[in-house]
């Protein structure tokens, strides 16, 4: 692959942050031009749930910029946010890995999100044709099982408030400016994020409140640095975050 020919296909690459521009460089460093020239861009709005868990899996969808979140409902229909994608990773790719025909999860836009969009049948192509791409891409969709399959262990012995912790830290680390977070959502929304009830919710945010490492302002939470790094080192033994 060119890669002014990716820019070309992509302008706004040049515009985003340099780790997520060489991820797509990394990506597509061995790609054909047809198969760039099979992109499609769309840009969507944040809470925009773009795959849905059984639908058909007929497209390859990469992040170029913004954050999308997985969703699962199928435990008593209770919506369980379980991973976040901050980086360059082709979805639909594992279901193509694994000869699935519906996707295995909803995916849903956290921030604005700009998404290139593949035919399968074109990504298939290209994945069958070219060795190391295969390769790459299966070293893609294993680290990411590998780490789901680490965090939800984790996640399995932590308590209430280790667990909102953990969402907080990750929260401050995507989110913080000047040293400072704001968390706006409700506890409705944050129950979903940790597959907590409200009532555990709540009984964590008031622990971690009595503890000092957060401060609620009416209906906000507020975090500043310190209360961040007192967070994450209180959790991380238990997922081994550097």
């Amino acid at each position: 692959m060119e890669k002014a020919y990716l820019y070309q296909r992509l302008p706004f690459l040049k515009d985003v942050k340099k780790d997520r521009r060489e991820q797509f460089e990394r990506y597509f460093q061995t790609a054909p031009l047809w198969l760039l020239d099979a992109f499609t861009v769309e840009t969507l709005e944040k809470g925009v749930t773009f795959v849905r868990e059984n639908d058909p899996a007929d497209t390859i969808y990469l992040v170029a910029q913004g954050i999308v979140v997985a969703t699962d409902y199928r435990v008593f229909g209770v919506a369980y946010d379980y991973m976040q994608f901050k980086n360059v990773y082709a979805f639909g790719g594992m279901e193509f890995l694994m000869d699935l025909e519906e996707y295995k999860t909803s995916l849903r836009t956290v921030t604005r999100c700009t998404i290139v969009k593949i035919p399968r049948a074109v990504f298939e192509k290209w994945m069958y044709a070219d060795i190391h791409a295969l390769k790459y891409e299966a070293k893609l969709v294993g680290e990411y099982l590998l780490e789901q399959a680490r965090n939800e262990r984790s996640l399995l012995l932590m308590q209430g408030a280790d667990r909102l912790a953990l969402l907080f830290v990750d929260y401050f680390e995507q989110y913080g400016q000047g040293g400072v977070l704001w968390v706006r959502e409700g506890q409705k929304s944050l129950a979903d994020k940790t597959g907590f009830c409200l009532k555990s919710v709540n009984r964590a945010v008031k622990k971690l409140s009595e503890q000092g490492l957060i401060k609620k302002q009416g209906n906000q939470i507020k975090i500043n640095q310190e209360q961040y790094e007192r967070m994450k080192a209180q959790i991380a033994e238990k997922l081994d975050i550097d």
